[in-house]
């Protein structure tokens, strides 16, 4: 596991702003944010009531301090610990956990406060947005890839066997707390495929950043705290930038999901099972994206090869043969594509590039061309470098 550790040299803590008029909120970013949470939400946001909702896996090492912080006043009305993992995000723990939080006598002036990754925070957020036509809620995320993507922009849902996400709402947080603290119990394959969307933000808008990533990475996994804190602040900057602009996903947001036409499919292709993290998805998929792009005339050849190696070299797969547990059919995977919910008319949305930083939405890919790329790649195997456990 790695080892993310503060020190008196820690960087402060960080607010960026989201600013979408009467809905706008705040990201806070820095140590220490989980134990000062009830201050934190009761300063920014008014008297509430508080309902939690978490997993087994962020239950076990930190939900007793956040219970104890928010506890005060008896504001605290209780907690639901779901069972950790994609498979939570379904229609199966949707109802019972919106009964559970209405039982907790919860009322739209109160907050549903999602502490977790991103399933959790798609999860309680869409529960909240259903909840009384309408609750309040605060994002608490807990691990990097929710912390730097999920968490911001109000995206919530659920998945299907159709496919990901297929089922949800925009429903805006209230406020985000992303302690850089609770990093350090994740998982070393965890916080790697978080680490996958930070990589997003460069290699989809910000060539310098991608190559302060190639540079710096180690110290994001390591004790650079202030290399971390960096690469997390200037991850939500982006994003925030990005939905500011289309909230909605009606234009530029499309960029966000830079490899996940590829990746979306291959999490339903594999069940949404431990064999797949989201973030390896995205991964694969970015390397997807950039090989297709080349195919395609569209960026430099030897792009991808750049991409891969960096994504590689911190531990990432790249290649649809480094997924274990059986080899891909490319029909099936061109089949999934087609249940994206960025489909238009039935065709295809990819996000291609012309470059590093340099991403674009294409809806002109025949169907053909991608199964072509994707039997090619399928049968290229596993990449050379074997991914860490």
């Amino acid at each position: 596991m790695p080892t993310i550790v503060n020190s008196p040299a820690a960087t402060a803590q960080r607010i960026v702003p989201v600013p979408l008029g009467d809905r706008a909120y705040e990201v806070m970013i820095g140590p220490g944010l989980l134990h000062m949470a009830g201050e934190i939400i009761s300063a920014r946001l008014g008297e509430a009531r508080y309902g939690i909702v978490t997993d087994e896996n962020v239950a076990r090492y930190h939900l007793a301090t956040l219970e104890q912080s928010l506890s005060k006043g008896g504001k605290l009305r209780g907690s639901v610990v779901l069972p950790a993992g994609e498979a939570t995000k379904c229609f199966g723990q949707l109802a019972p956990l919106s009964e559970r939080l209405l039982e907790m006598g919860l009322e739209r002036g109160d907050l549903v406060v999602a502490f977790g990754g991103g399933v959790i925070g798609d999860l309680a957020g869409f529960a909240a947005s259903i909840l009384r036509r309408g609750v309040r809620f605060v994002q608490i995320p807990t691990s990097l890839l929710a912390q730097v993507d999920s968490s911001v922009g109000g995206k919530t849902g659920i998945n299907t066997p159709q496919g990901k996400n297929l089922i949800g709402t925009f429903h805006q947080p209230s406020l985000v707390l992303a302690d850089t603290d609770v990093l350090s119990t994740l998982p070393a394959r965890e916080l790697r495929a978080g680490y996958a969307e930070v990589a997003k933000y460069g290699l989809l808008g910000d060539a310098a950043f991608f190559a302060w990533l190639e540079n710096r990475w180690r110290g994001v996994f390591g004790n650079d705290v202030a290399a971390l804190t960096e690469a997390i602040e200037t991850s939500v900057k982006a994003k925030a930038d990005i939905v500011v602009r289309d909230e909605h996903e009606n234009g530029d947001r499309a960029l966000l999901n830079l490899g996940h036409t590829f990746g979306h499919a291959l999490e339903a292709w594999t069940g949404y099972s431990s064999r797949l993290l989201h973030g390896e998805g995205v991964a694969i998929g970015m390397a997807l994206a950039f090989r297709f792009s080349e195919q395609l005339g569209l960026c430099p050849a030897g792009t991808a090869a750049r991409v891969a190696a960096h994504l590689a070299a911190v531990g990432l797969p790249t290649r649809i043969g480094d997924i274990p547990g059986g080899r891909a059919d490319a029909a099936e995977l061109l089949r999934l594509m087609g249940q994206d919910k960025k489909v238009r008319q039935g065709r295809l949305t990819f996000i291609l590039v012309r470059g590093i930083g340099e991403a674009f939405v294409s809806r002109d890919v025949e169907p053909a061309q991608v199964l072509a790329f994707l039997e090619t790649e399928i049968a290229a195997g596993p990449a050379t470098t074997a991914r860490a456990g």
